[in-house]
């Protein structure tokens, strides 16, 4: 069984939380794409754990943990949020976590260089995270990086990394007039926070395909969502990996294979962190007062994340992309203070209506078309079946269903990992 969860809208949308959910029926988890550029944020017995890097079923015993070919990894991050972890309670060690020989490591000058740009264009800057991810990716399809795989021959990395630096100080020195890298400061990074996972490298091609001739189901985290894909999503302003569904099996190392099930997981109403098109932002007093209801600020950065109602534009455009079987909705408990819950039903482009998600100019152009719909106003936290929902919540869900033209099966209605409701 293979089953990707992945993000419908802008990312930010709590597949975490639903990947650590349904990880139990799972014996495998793995990250397919990405880096630490977010974050996934899970709730577990009063316990907050927010994750950047890892995939999210290390929070389960049984769960085995694999960090794909498709993912660039800053170590020292990984490092860092191992060891938080573990000072939680939470066990990390090579029999749960399996990171591929092949995944991308992100150094220190691809964070330099990713601040660099963002100053440098001001005002006209992506929104990045400013953690290296569109660096290292661009070496990537360079052929100028280093590998996981490289720190199981430690000896050879310094001949392996020293024409790297002198290729970077190019741009480091003479492009932006920065002071340049060091060889023996990035040897000295290296052994200080990647050669302690050197027992956790293997060839997860090898295990993942084994895991599967042997029975066993694999579950695959997606990072962000559809709209930041670099392909299909809101260029320039995407991420530099692909988060769709289809690339799964590509960035976990194991190509061949086919998904069985997409779970897409959508927010009951909408967020997003950075810059970009956002077409159902709400400002002011009733943006602030959903910002607040939601706690939107970033689980990577801390940034305030920009809000507004559910989009259905958006919406039905990501499920297509994603290719989605099943929907997971979250947050439907942030609604309840609402006396009239607000969705972007259209969009209007240069005075015409439309339901049809645009890209480029005319994205940047379309003005939300907003309808209301009647709040609940209750705690629908205990709610555990749809029946237990008052009418107005069971209405607003079925609204979304019909129009986006997927069925909702999860509903999250509260923060902790057991306060939802599966429909069937």
């Amino acid at each position: 069984m293979l089953t990707a969860i992945v993000g419908i809208n802008w990312g930010d949308e709590g597949k975490g939380r639903m990947v650590d959910l349904l990880s139990s029926d799972y014996d495998v988890v793995c990250r397919y794409q990405g880096g630490n550029n977010a974050g996934h944020t899970v709730i577990e017995e009063g316990r907050k754990v927010i994750l950047n890097l890892l995939p999210s079923g290390i929070l389960r015993e049984s769960t085995v943990n694999v960090m794909g070919p498709g993912m660039v990894i800053d170590v020292k991050h990984l490092f860092g949020e191992v060891n938080r972890l573990r000072e939680q309670g939470v066990s990390v060690t090579p029999e749960n976590l399996k990171i591929s020989d092949r995944a991308t490591i992100c150094m220190p000058y691809h964070v330099l260089l990713d601040c660099l740009e963002e100053d440098r264009l001001g005002d006209a800057k992506f929104g990045s995270t400013r953690r290296g991810i569109a660096p290292v990716y661009a070496d990537k399809y360079m052929k100028k990086t280093l590998r996981m795989g490289d720190i199981l021959h430690f000896d050879a990395i310094e001949k392996k990394l020293k024409p790297i630096i002198e290729w970077k100080n190019l741009t480091v020195q003479k492009g932006y007039g920065a002071e340049g890298v060091k060889l023996e400061e990035m040897i000295a990074w290296l052994k200080e926070y990647a050669l302690p996972f050197k027992d956790y490298i293997c060839d997860t091609t090898d295990y993942l395909t084994d895991a599967l001739d042997s029975g066993k189901s694999v579950m695959f985290e997606a990072q962000l969502g559809a709209l930041r894909d670099i392909d299909f999503g809101i260029y320039p302003y995407t991420s530099s990996s692909s988060t769709i569904a289809a690339y799964a099996p590509i960035g976990a190392g194991i190509p061949a294979k086919k998904l069985n099930t997409t779970i897409g997981i959508m927010k009951a109403y909408s967020s997003c962190v950075g810059e970009g098109p956002f077409t159902c932002e709400l400002f002011g007093e009733e943006g602030n007062a959903l910002r607040e209801a939601g706690g939107e600020y970033g689980a990577a950065t801390g940034r305030p994340r920009r809000v507004g109602g559910f989009d259905v534009v958006a919406s039905r455009y990501g499920i297509k992309m994603q290719g989605a079987d099943e929907i997971a909705l979250t947050k439907l408990d942030v609604l309840s203070y609402l006396d009239k819950v607000p969705v972007c039903v259209a969009y209007e482009v240069d005075g015409v209506r439309t339901e049809r998600f645009p890209m480029g100019e005319a994205l940047a152009k379309a003005k939300p078309v907003y309808e209301y719909f009647p709040g609940w106003k209750t705690d629908i936290s205990a709610c555990r079946k749809f029946e237990d929902l008052p009418k107005e919540a069971q209405d607003y869900i079925l609204y979304l269903e019909k129009a986006t033209g997927a069925k909702i099966r999860y509903v999250s209605v509260g923060a902790d990992r057991e306060s939802y409701i599966q429909r069937w």
